[in-house]
């Protein structure tokens, strides 16, 4: 089947485009219930663990999941209709606000939902229509969720990273398995470079400077990249951080004091490593007449 859309993407890649943006916006659709719901129900589940450590009673709470309740408004509880959950337009036929109460609706809904859908096309042409390329979208997808739930909670859900991880792994055992070891090994020193970071940090300063998800998110990405590309992810990560955290505090005062997760930094590199890395390295060494 994945021959076949590849033809037709040679055929038409317009028209092959237009189907993967519209694809593609559904699941931004689905990405901003992942970002907004799993937060609230990985932290239910902490309250129900600290609960059975202390002897007390569970905390009861009303069925909560991806997929129950239904999208509705948070301030008066209407149901969304689906013609109002349309990706991207629905937000603009609501004009930005329910239906019912007026409330308006934040502008990130649509914007992820776009961002999704021109991220995943932009994959699709760089690397192709084909298995690797259709992998990589979902590695995509999977880092748009951990970009705004760490933005939004500083917390990099384990569940993610895993699925994150496991996956990188899985891609090479089946699409390139020539680069397994490096895959492994790519995961194993992802993890131990920010662990052996913190651990530093934390014996010269005393605090925390930064969390485990963190080491967990780079060895997804070193299981998706293999260990040769890590040191770039590493330098981008912190170019991009440098940029964007002076960018901040220089427009909006942001308090420098103030964490700034560095979850989001991780995805941008690891995605510009994912799309360019080999090509940012072949230029780099032919700068140096390698």
């Amino acid at each position: 089947m994945i021959d076949q859309f590849t033809q037709a993407a040679a055929a038409s890649p317009l028209l092959i485009s237009a189907i993967c943006f519209v694809f593609a916006a559904l699941v931004g659709s689905f990405l901003n219930v992942v970002i907004y719901r799993l937060p609230v129900m990985i932290e239910r589940h902490w309250q129900i663990e600290c609960a059975a450590l202390n002897d007390q009673p569970a905390p009861q709470f009303d069925r909560f999941n991806l997929i129950v309740p239904g999208s509705q408004c948070g301030s008066c509880g209407t149901t969304i209709k689906p013609w109002h959950n349309l990706p991207i337009v629905g937000w603009f036929i609501l004009r930005g606000k329910c239906a019912a109460c007026g409330q308006p609706y934040s502008i990130r809904y649509p914007l992820i939902e776009l961002l999704t859908a021109c991220l995943s096309v932009l994959v699709l042409h760089v690397i192709g229509f084909n298995g690797f390329g259709l992998a990589a979208v979902v590695f995509t997808w999977l880092l748009i969720c951990l970009t705004f739930i760490d933005i939004d909670h500083y917390l990099l859900p384990d569940p993610l990273n895993y699925v994150l991880l496991w996956l990188g792994l899985l891609v090479h055992i089946v699409i390139t398995p020539h680069t397994l070891a490096d895959a492994v090994i790519g995961a194993i020193a992802g993890y131990l470079t920010l662990w052996s970071v913190y651990w530093a940090f934390k014996l010269l300063t005393g605090k925390e400077g930064m969390g485990f998800g963190d080491f967990k998110l780079l060895a997804a990405l070193g299981a998706w990249l293999g260990w040769q590309l890590l040191p770039l992810v590493v330098l981008l990560s912190s170019a991009v951080g440098a940029v964007l955290g002076i960018a901040m505090i220089v427009l909006k005062g942001r308090d420098h004091q103030k964490p700034i997760p560095f979850g989001p930094y991780l995805a941008i590199a690891g995605w510009i490593a994912l799309l360019w890395g080999n090509d940012i390295l072949d230029s780099y060494f032919a700068m140096l007449g390698y």
